[in-house]
């Protein structure tokens, strides 16, 4: 029997419910959007509390159709365009970064199932997913930027005749305590990749109880392991392929997605200098100076949604990291002491903007961000 370290009723029911939909967000300029992200904005702050998890705050995201936005018409969802997902995600981070990272993981997860060519597996996990009744989470940073200096395949994957073999670990598994599904990856002998869909109530599928971090805690996100866990032919995504991660529709890697929950956040922080410089007049202009550099990244960012790019993503990226940095730091300087309180938005903030720093961070972006830390040009 395997472990599910930290599910209960206390912490996931609410995932496990059938929801009935409240008000669908159609675009986003939609007031329900607005009033979405003001309630969210209320419990963000009860996410620091021990053994805390985003279920309440998922429920609220299905009730207003969040979840369809990714998903095409043809399947049952909204199919928003790139640039109306993007604007949607940046007040979702606004409200509440944690939230919006567990539903970035759930969306790849998703978005991954509506790329492949496995209609009847689409038929089984889309409907359920829309409405918010299932959670699924993915499992494949160790194909991309995490332990990829072992010499051994964190994830090995057996072909068999009726279905796939895994044996191994995924390390960083967003929501897994809570998931009902998880799309992982693995390598076979012959160093080819398959993608599959993993129930989580698979004999020797195992969840390690997530470990605290310096922030986003609330994400549950820890190590996932398969004990030589059979997967049935039916759940196979993709593969086996030399690069499974590039396969499909849309199921790039990387993209500017990570940057606009950067500048999101970002524009918490600045709001609040902004705000703080109505009653001090030594603000105005720390505070015009960071709108004017948000300003000018949203363009870029917004551009890229287009398809009609200004500058590279990772270019993006190390800018949005850099001003995430120093927009919530400025925040903390403008609260003063009030802000080194544990209940004041602004520590949180500052611990949070840490998190772009190592989340599926390119090695130029690393490079970059530590030559401004150090100071060289």
């Amino acid at each position: 029997m395997h472990d599910r370290i930290g599910r209960n009723v206390n912490f996931f029911h609410l995932m496990k419910k059938t929801l009935n939909t409240l008000t669908i967000v159609n675009s986003p300029d939609d007031s329900a959007l607005d009033e979405l992200c003001d309630r969210l904005r209320e419990k963000s702050s009860s996410l620091d509390q021990s053994d805390a998890w985003v279920g309440e705050q998922l429920s609220l995201c299905a009730q207003y159709g969040v979840f369809r936005w990714f998903v095409p018409q043809s399947l049952g969802g909204l199919g928003w365009t790139s640039s109306e997902v993007t604007a949607g995600y940046l007040k979702l981070a606004q409200a509440c970064l944690t939230t919006t990272f567990v539903i970035t993981q759930r969306t790849g997860a998703c978005s991954r199932i509506v790329s492949s060519d496995n209609h009847e597996l689409q038929k089984t996990l889309i409907p359920p997913l829309l409405d918010g009744s299932i959670f699924a989470t993915v499992g494949i940073s160790h194909l991309t930027t995490s332990r990829q200096h072992l010499q051994k395949p964190a994830m090995m994957v057996t072909p068999t005749d009726n279905g796939f073999i895994f044996d191994g670990f995924s390390p960083w598994v967003t929501g897994s305590p809570a998931a009902d599904f998880i799309v992982m990856g693995g390598v076979t002998d012959s160093d080819e990749q398959i993608m599959a869909v993993v129930p989580t109530e698979l004999e020797n599928v195992i969840v390690s109880r997530p470990p605290e971090l310096v922030a986003l805690t609330a994400s549950q996100t820890g190590q996932v392991s398969c004990q030589n866990v059979f997967v049935d032919q039916k759940y196979l995504i993709a593969g086996p392929l030399p690069n499974v991660m590039s396969s499909g529709v849309g199921a790039n890697t990387g993209g500017h997605q990570t940057s606009t929950l950067a500048l999101g956040l970002a524009k918490s922080a600045i709001d609040y200098v902004i705000q703080q410089a109505q009653s001090r007049d030594d603000l105005n202009k720390i505070g015009g100076e960071l709108l004017s550099q948000w300003e000018t990244l949203i363009d870029h960012l917004m551009a890229i949604a287009r398809g009609q790019p200004l500058c590279s993503n990772e270019e993006l990226r190390t800018s949005a990291n850099s001003l995430v940095l120093r927009a919530t730091q400025a925040s903390m300087s403008a609260a003063k002491g009030a802000g080194y309180l544990a209940t004041h938005p602004a520590g949180r903030w500052c611990r949070e903007a840490l998190f772009f720093l190592v989340w599926s961070c390119p090695r130029s972006v690393v490079d970059a961000n530590l030559c401004e830390l150090a100071g060289i040009q």
